[in-house]
């Protein structure tokens, strides 16, 4: 799917954000995502994404596509570098990369190649390119890759127990 990009970083972000991010779940988010052993991730490398993932979280934020677009070309104006090819040596098959290296650090790779997923998703739907969970109990980022009426809730899970609970507090019918 072109957009894997975009749910990678919002289950990332979603991660990364937690108190305290734990690197094992970071690690399983980016495995789930198609990342290789060995990852090479490291305390201070989880401190690092930790750092920029507020950046990242700013763009679900978003509810007006202008908002989310001035977000994103901020990130890819310091943080992006030209795009290229690449298959790391043929371990994968070929994608395009907007980090400065294949081996860059974890915290610019993810500003970037995040920004650059992110924004691709914009321009396709022209509309912000996710959200954050309506649900009180949740407030996760989620990537909107569907069609037709932009998302509410990051999963049914939590759609159907707003829904339950909305249905108790009007109370009996």
């Amino acid at each position: 799917m072109a957009f894997d990009g975009a749910q990678r970083a919002a289950d990332l972000v979603a991660v990364l954000l937690r108190d305290p991010a734990d690197p094992a779940e970071v690690s399983e988010v980016l495995l789930a995502h198609g990342e290789k052993e060995p990852l090479g991730l490291g305390g201070a490398d989880v401190a690092a994404m930790r750092a920029v993932a507020p950046r990242l979280h700013a763009v679900f934020a978003a509810t007006r596509t202008e908002r989310a677009a001035e977000l994103l070309n901020d990130l890819l104006s310091h943080h992006a570098a030209p795009p290229r090819l690449t298959t790391h040596g043929g371990e994968h098959p070929w994608h395009v990369h907007v980090d400065s290296a294949d081996d860059a650090p974890w915290a610019e790779w993810l500003l970037a190649s995040s920004a650059h997923a992110l924004a691709l998703l914009l321009a396709e739907r022209q509309r912000p390119p996710g959200g954050l969970c309506a649900s009180t109990a949740c407030g996760r980022p989620f990537a909107d890759l569907g069609g037709g009426s932009p998302r509410r809730y990051c999963s049914t899970r939590c759609a159907t127990r707003e829904r339950v609970a909305a249905h108790r507090r009007k109370g009996p019918a």
